[in-house]
């Protein structure tokens, strides 16, 4: 698959929900998975049109993990779309698994990644930070809450948080993950091996399944 279908879906997302602002400094969360990376590539391709004008640098959480992946092939990438890069050190896994000990650690996990990239974003003067959630994962997340929390939501298209004035936009949330890696296998993507102990036993594997 080419980039015309992605950006296509992008920009309808980005312009249905004015994700974007002129001006804009957008820290990308880039996991190392094929989501993430597919949403650098789109919104490194969108900031080359002439109706857009933002800027954007690229963060990925390295959770402190011993068997940890390498990232110099995203690295590598980000210089070949020209958009800066970073790597934020954590000590996330030992949080999670030794001292907290989860049965259960995505959600954790996901909050600590999340917070720790929402830092450095605020940090460099970023005021949008764009996460690689899709369509699958909307439907995904709303069945999860109806059977796990009894209750009918989802996360937001577009969330600002007022006491630090930055914004978390999903761009490619009228995307399929089907599409996405079609995209990242045709595009040769340099998606990271996942290492995570917890990787393929996750209750959102099961609604995935379901």
């Amino acid at each position: 698959m080419n980039i015309q279908k992605i950006l296509s879906k992008t920009r309808q997302a980005v312009e249905k929900y004015g994700m974007i602002k002129n001006g804009d400094r957008i820290a990308v969360g880039v996991s190392g998975g094929k989501d993430s990376l597919t949403l650098l590539s789109a919104l490194a391709a969108m900031s080359k049109f002439d109706d857009y004008d933002y800027s954007l640098v690229a963060y990925t959480v390295d959770n402190g993990a011993d068997n940890g992946p390498s990232f110099d092939e995203i690295a590598k990438y980000c210089e070949k779309l020209g958009v800066e890069y970073k790597i934020i050190k954590t000590e996330i896994a030992k949080i999670v698994f030794d001292v907290r000990q989860e049965e259960n650690p995505c959600s954790l996990c996901s909050k600590l990644r999340r917070g720790a990239l929402a830092d450095a974003a605020l940090a460099d003067g970023c005021g949008a930070l764009a996460l690689g959630h899709h369509m699958d994962d909307v439907c995904e997340t709303y069945i999860m809450n109806i059977l796990q929390a009894g209750r009918a939501g989802c996360f937001f298209p577009v969330t600002e948080y007022e006491n630090t004035g930055m914004r978390v936009i999903r761009p490619l949330i009228y995307t399929r993950e089907h599409e996405i890696a079609s995209f990242a296998k045709t595009n040769s993507l340099p998606v990271v091996t996942r290492t995570c102990a917890a990787d393929g036993i996750t209750e959102r594997q099961h609604i995935k399944e379901l």
